[in-house]
């Protein structure tokens, strides 16, 4: 196996905090970015990264996940500074237009970027995710105060520690439907030691409510913002939303195709393989309109 058939650490100074990632391949590759969701990190896409040959393939840890740095205490993690987050790394990258991949959260911050910076995204494919979590403008007053809230309740509040690895796996898989396999290469890049046994390195901010939700009015809008090619690949037994997404996003996309494979909502865990295949036939087929 060559240097470039391995999986290295990579990591990216914004300016104002260091992500960390996982990359593959030879530098001078076309490069594809993979972008995991929520409570997850770059260690979700291993799978994938082992089967998808002939790019560059470089797995993002989102800001409080995995090894990459937390926001600073005065700060909390807002969706949309996500979207600047990635902006910044393109800019300091200077990477041109490329294809992305992205998973859950992930897929909401990626057509997020896509809608508003369409110059930078070649194509995107959306694994089990699509649309956005939205909510009426009626409930607007009630999702502020239930946001203000949570940051209350969470203050003191500490981690909870583990005896062993085989525990926080164990803790993973009961509010998941990952498989052992899957969950372990997650709960292993996401785990620190601490007082003889073991936490979670993820911001304990990650979990706090969140303090404002997009009208679907607005969500719809950025969907219909996004001239990337998209292709959407979900599991048959994944998230209900995606289902809802469908028929509520689908026809609001340029350029669409989705894809339904038996499996659940770390899809591109379980089917590696056939996942890596409509994305590479995704990725050298798609035409932007």
């Amino acid at each position: 196996m060559s240097s470039t058939d391995r999986l290295r650490e990579v990591s990216f100074d914004l300016r104002e905090l260091t992500l960390s990632g996982l990359a593959k391949g030879d530098s001078n590759a076309p490069l594809v970015l993979c972008l995991h969701g929520w409570l997850d990190n770059a260690a979700s896409f291993t799978p994938l990264m082992q089967t998808l040959n002939d790019y560059q393939l470089i797995a993002l840890d989102w800001p409080g996940h995995g090894h990459s740095e937390h926001r600073g205490q005065d700060a909390h993690y807002h969706f949309i500074d996500y979207v600047y987050d990635l902006l910044l790394l393109f800019e300091t990258q200077q990477w041109p237009a490329i294809d992305i991949v992205a998973h859950s959260m992930g897929g909401m911050i990626a057509s997020a970027f896509a809608a508003a910076f369409p110059e930078k995204v070649k194509s995107l494919t959306l694994i089990d995710s699509i649309g956005f979590i939205s909510a009426k403008a009626e409930q607007t007053t009630e999702q502020l105060r239930s946001g203000m809230l949570s940051r209350l309740k969470l203050k003191g509040k500490r981690k909870p520690v583990h005896p062993s690895l085989e525990s926080a796996i164990t803790a993973r898989r009961q509010v998941s439907d990952l498989r052992y396999q899957d969950a372990k290469l997650i709960v292993e890049r996401g785990l620190v030691e601490y007082l003889g046994g073991v936490t979670w390195r993820a911001d304990s901010r990650l979990r706090n409510t969140s303090p404002y939700r997009l009208t679907l009015e607005q969500a719809k809008q950025f969907i219909k913002d996004i001239q990337a090619p998209v292709q959407l690949i979900y599991g048959d037994q994944g998230l209900v939303l995606v289902e809802y997404g469908l028929a509520e996003y689908g026809p609001l996309f340029q350029n669409f195709i989705a894809h339904q494979l038996p499996g659940g909502h770390h899809i591109h865990m379980e089917q590696a393989e056939k996942v890596s295949s409509l994305i590479q036939s995704f990725i050298e087929n798609a035409v932007e309109v």
